[in-house]
């Protein structure tokens, strides 16, 4: 029986998993913002591997869920998007983190 409970509790924190987050290449983009202050779009993009259009929308997504802030100007008559973790965004990506660690920290050997 105690197996079982167990088994629950996995289910329990796999539906705590943020979707927004759990898509492969809007995690790309949230472990790379996690990492730094912030971040330039075409820098992003070389990084994740991820076209322009397909970035641009999982940008679009985060940016939606409150996760991410952007910022475009111009540089020398050329624009530059700017990108960043929100404090909701980085706190969602940290509670992500600690629910994925409890689900693996949970399944057996």
């Amino acid at each position: 029986m105690e197996k079982g409970r167990k088994g629950n509790q996995e289910l329990i924190q796999l539906t705590e998993i943020d979707p927004i987050i759990h898509s492969p290449a809007r995690l790309k983009v949230m472990t790379y913002l996690y990492l730094v202050e912030n971040i330039d779009f075409v820098y992003l993009k070389r990084v994740t591997d991820l076209s322009w259009g397909n970035l641009s929308k999982h940008l679009t997504k985060l940016e939606e869920a409150g996760y991410v802030g952007t910022e475009k100007t111009f540089e020398n008559k050329k624009p530059k998007t700017t990108i960043w973790l929100t404090e909701q965004g980085r706190d969602a990506f940290q509670k992500y983190k600690d629910n994925l660690q409890q689900v693996f920290d949970s399944l057996p050997d």
